[in-house]
């Protein structure tokens, strides 16, 4: 069954055929080139476009940015997003629009309405991986070119491995949604499996076209050039080598923006009811609770 209009199919089809890691790498050069005039006409334009707030940058000066990409992951002002303390509570990783969340129904997500994909294409097939979060819940979380992207923590977290899937690099906003079928299980991402107090965690942080480049605070730049294979990294063993993030703590990066998907166990969270796909979120507010033992 198709879920996408003829006009998401009309804007959608040219992605098919450009040559999306390449293009991709091209916008990676220009987002890091210094010559003054061209990243500043660069910086101006972007913020006129997309209405950019630059009032919560920590600099609203362009001229402050040696780069585009300084500028397009520029911090924010301290307390212009405050995270929710209480630990009861998941906070959402960052600012952008809630594309869908909700319970995982044994195996399948919600990409669209109308479309559905696998967990376990969405984990490579790590079968072990993705039956720790049958009939969990998840939320799809989309950045818009103007938001915040820096990525963090949702709640108090041990990392215990990260792996990286390349895959294609398709746009990944609600048109592509409706018309790409399994879109967020074909494009290159990063899995982040999380210890936490609610049980595992994922944070798997979704590239797209002219934004594939991510990387996290503890690895650096994961994937540029772009590997070619599915790499897995173990953070568990040496002990003293373990990476244990605070809520809300900064905990990556897109070069560019792009999609977080959260998963969680059964049983172990709620999403606030009153959020709905298409409704606006920012880093800090509350998400979900955790799921109580009367609850």
């Amino acid at each position: 069954m198709r879920s996408g209009t003829v006009g998401d199919y009309l804007k959608i089809w040219p992605q098919f055929i450009l040559p999306q890691h390449y293009l991709s790498g091209l916008v990676y050069r220009l987002a890091r080139c210094r010559i003054r005039i061209i990243k500043n006409s660069l910086i101006r334009l972007f913020i006129r476009f997309y209405a950019v707030d630059m009032s919560i940058a920590e600099s609203s000066s362009v001229n402050n940015y040696e780069t585009f990409n300084e500028f397009f992951t520029r911090s924010l002002k301290p307390q212009s997003r405050p995270a929710d303390t209480d630990g009861r509570h998941i906070i959402c990783p960052v600012d952008g629009f809630i594309s869908q969340m909700g319970n995982i129904t044994h195996d399948t997500l919600i990409q669209a309405k109308g479309r559905d994909y696998n967990l376990g294409q969405l984990l490579a097939g790590d079968e072990l991986l993705a039956g720790d979060f049958l009939d969990g819940q998840f939320a799809t979380l989309y950045l818009s070119p103007r938001d915040y992207h820096r990525i963090h923590m949702p709640c108090d977290a041990t990392l215990l491995r990260t792996v990286y899937i390349p895959g294609q690099l398709f746009a990944v906003n609600a048109h592509t949604a409706r018309v790409v079928p399994g879109l967020f299980a074909r494009n290159e991402r990063l899995v982040n499996v999380f210890a936490t107090g609610v049980g595992t965690m994922a944070l798997i942080m979704v590239g797209a076209i002219f934004v594939g480049n991510m990387e996290t605070v503890w690895a650096g730049e994961i994937n540029h050039p772009y590997p070619a294979a599915i790499h897995s990294v173990d953070y568990q063993t040496p002990a003293d080598a373990a990476v244990a993030l605070d809520k809300g703590e900064e905990m990556g990066r897109f070069n560019m923006g792009s999609t977080v998907i959260l998963l969680f166990q059964k049983n172990k969270i709620a999403w606030d009811k009153t959020l709905v796909s298409g409704q606006r979120v920012r880093m800090g507010e509350r998400l979900g609770s955790v799921v109580t033992g009367e609850g």
